[in-house]
């Protein structure tokens, strides 16, 4: 997720004026995940601020020893409350692993509210991701609302790409049923990898290659070869978005 983050955000991180605000919001028992966001986008920009966010005070207590230039950590929620002069927003809000205890129903406005403490050419970045990151799906929002939905993988750990399915962001995990685009989606990619298995004597990253490029022949993918290789393939959200 940092890694597509990095890419996607450069653009906007250079052409900042004062330095890049980016945000882990929800960080969890431990300052890791935002501790190596900072690293990861200090090679993009390197007066970046990463500010990490939890609800849990003991949590932010636990982080402080961490702090260092570049990188804080506070107390809050969606609100996201930030120690920068008013007017200054994230380009990035990072939620991962955030809203799998809500209801799907909540996620809608939750989404609405994250996005407007975005920068104009912010993003929100919301999804789900295994234990230690080998399986992961995110849905990246605008201020205007969701744009995309990645799915990302560590390769070799794969056995077809429904395995991504459980872990599909709030938004998506309850609609993997017949009759759902997102049902059909990781049918078809399941399909078009079958057909690709004779590339696996090649390598899987040649396999996983050739399906994601069938798969682009009947799906709005939006990515290219650059990315797939990473063992990600982006697909605009309308296509997934739930029937209704």
């Amino acid at each position: 997720m940092d890694r597509w983050i990095a890419v996607s955000l450069a653009s906007a991180f250079r052409r900042s004026g004062p330095p890049p605000i980016a945000v882990d919001l929800g960080y969890g028992a431990a300052p890791w995940t935002a501790v190596e966001l900072l690293g990861r986008l200090r090679a993009v920009r390197r007066d970046v601020q990463v500010y990490g966010v939890e609800i849990d005070p003991g949590r932010v207590t636990d982080a402080l020893p961490f702090a260092r230039e570049g990188l804080g950590f506070h107390l809050g929620g969606f609100e996201v409350p930030l120690p920068v002069p008013e007017g200054r927003r994230p380009l990035l809000i990072r939620a991962a692993n955030v809203l799998r205890q809500y209801d799907e129903e909540e996620v809608a406005a939750v989404w609405a509210r994250l996005c407007g403490r975005l920068a104009p050419d912010g993003l929100l970045v919301e999804g789900t991701c295994d234990e230690i990151g080998r399986r992961h799906v995110w849905v990246a929002l605008g201020r205007e609302g969701p744009r995309t939905v990645t799915f990302a993988t560590r390769l070799g750990s794969l056995g077809a790409p429904s395995d991504l399915a459980e872990r599909l962001p709030k938004a998506l995990i309850h609609r993997n049923l017949p009759g759902e685009p997102v049902h059909r989606f990781l049918r078809d990619f399941d399909r078009a990898w079958n057909v690709a298995a004779p590339y696996g004597a090649l390598s899987v990253r040649q396999r996983w290659m050739r399906a994601v490029e069938a798969l682009a022949e009947q799906w709005p993918v939006v990515d290219g070869p650059g990315r797939w290789r990473q063992g990600e393939v982006t697909v605009r959200w309308s296509a997934l978005a739930p029937a209704g």
